[in-house]
């Protein structure tokens, strides 16, 4: 790895460490889990709950042991750690350790350092937006050779959930626990209205006004709520013809276009009528899931990842739907990849390990059956398993049918620099009300600015 390229991997360890503290974050939600029994939920977006360490028991003496790092803690961590087992009981030649590296941006952070350090694991779980900057170092492993010999290839996997997997013509990370941004809808509600399920940005406007009560000067219930995050904006800017990126990725593409102000602008107009809360940016995706449940808020823009969770919990007639459109349905993706890291020792026992999770039937098929994450091969969208979850839970296969219109333009080495400025305008629009087209103005130049630097 040349200088130039490890000063730049090294100098982004100080952003996202910043970032970190944000309760979303890379433009990609893990989702949030509600807990049945207090109607609370964990931390959504980049920050999972905190797990110990999984350390697996057996004797090592004859075996390659694989280094996986992964950011899943609570139920999520729970099934991650029995997957590792699985492996480990069916593989007895090697032996994968787990170890929970605090959420996605805390994960990024320990792995740069590692790689400065030659302290990297074998493996490890990178959110989707993270990858490209890992590519761009080179210290990931181009997983194409080991695809070829296990006879596969990337058509094996779900197109829509590939989009931050190649880079500089290198297959450098699959899918693994992804998701998407999609409706969820009190269809109680709605129905108590005789109002339908929004399918266009007039629509949703139209229906979240309907659903607002206001007593006393107080609102006492609101029509949509979205946690804080990137996601949600990025995909109304592509919903609205927009582009976060533009294509030669050296400048941003919703300023100058007016997107950025049409997107705002509807947001904002439905805050002030109260069609929309938008909650603070602490524990946002708590709150948010809590005010769903509780018949608080009628629809919610939020990860395909709390579908299981919410199904468990709330106790009216809930279904999913896709986004809202405006010009056009668009949908960015979330969650995370997996991949080998290139100064691994083990890489074909670290191949054994990656090939097992994304094929196997006892792989992540069954992490995803439990955890409610997106299939991510179209061998595992055949399955029996995921046939018959479909069938008892409609509400996992039309987010898996949103994947249609997966859309990913805020791809760039330097994202999370961005990204930083993108919360900012965001907190300054949605929280202190500034004006729209001058922050917008502001966000451009600094972003403009980071990408020609």
């Amino acid at each position: 790895m040349n200088r130039t390229k490890t000063s730049v991997l090294l100098t982004l360890t100080m952003v996202v460490g910043v970032l970190a503290g944000c309760s979303g974050g890379n433009g990609g939600s893990n989702g949030g889990v509600v807990n049945k029994s207090t109607n609370t939920g964990v931390n959504t977006g980049t920050n999972a709950e905190k797990s110990s360490d999984t350390t697996q028991t057996n004797d090592t003496a004859d075996k390659v042991t694989v280094q996986f790092w992964h950011s899943l803690g609570g139920k999520n961590g729970e099934y991650i750690d029995g997957l590792i087992k699985r492996f480990n009981d069916s593989h007895p030649d090697i032996e994968v350790v787990g170890t929970f590296q605090g959420n996605y941006d805390e994960t990024v952070t320990k792995l740069q350092q590692a790689v400065a350090s030659n302290t990297a694991p074998d493996v490890t779980m990178l959110e989707r937006a993270y990858v490209q900057m890992f590519a761009d170092s080179e210290v990931l492993e181009d997983l194409t050779p080991f695809l070829t010999s296990s006879s596969m290839s990337a058509d094996d996997f779900t197109a829509g959930l590939m989009g931050h997997s190649t880079f500089n013509d290198q297959l450098v990370s699959l899918p693994l626990n992804r998701s998407t941004p999609i409706l969820h809808v009190n269809k109680t509600l709605l129905d108590e209205q005789g109002l339908a399920v929004p399918t266009t940005w007039e629509d949703m406007n139209k229906v979240a006004n309907a659903m607002v009560i206001k007593e006393n000067g107080e609102f006492k219930r609101y029509g949509l709520t979205m946690p804080y995050d990137t996601w949600y904006p990025i995909a109304m800017i592509t919903q609205a013809g927009g582009k976060f990126f533009n294509d030669d990725v050296k400048s941003e593409g919703f300023v100058d276009n007016g997107v950025g102000e049409h997107v705002f602008k509807e947001l904002k107009e439905m805050q002030n009528s109260g069609a929309l809360y938008y909650p603070p940016a602490q524990d946002s995706g708590n709150i948010t899931n809590q005010m769903f449940v509780g018949g608080k808020v009628a629809m919610m823009y939020q990860s395909t990842g709390t579908i299981g969770s919410l199904t468990d919990t709330v106790d009216f007639d809930y279904v999913t739907a896709f986004l809202p459109k405006d010009k056009v349905h668009a949908t960015p993706t979330g969650g995370a990849n997996v991949a080998m890291m290139a100064g691994s020792q083990n890489k074909d026992a670290a191949w054994t390990f990656i090939h097992w999770m994304e094929t196997d039937s006892q792989g992540a098929l069954q992490f995803i059956l439990q955890s409610g994450y997106l299939p991510f091969t179209k061998k595992m969208v055949e399955s029996e398993e995921i046939k018959a979850l479909w069938a008892k839970e409609p509400n996992r296969k039309v987010a898996y049918d949103q994947l249609e219109y997966a859309i990913d333009t805020n791809k760039a080495v330097v994202w999370p620099e961005v990204m930083h400025e993108f919360f900012s305008a965001i907190e300054a629009i949605m929280y202190d009300s500034k004006d729209i087209p001058a922050t917008l103005a502001t966000f451009k130049k600094e972003a403009d600015r980071i990408l020609t630097q």
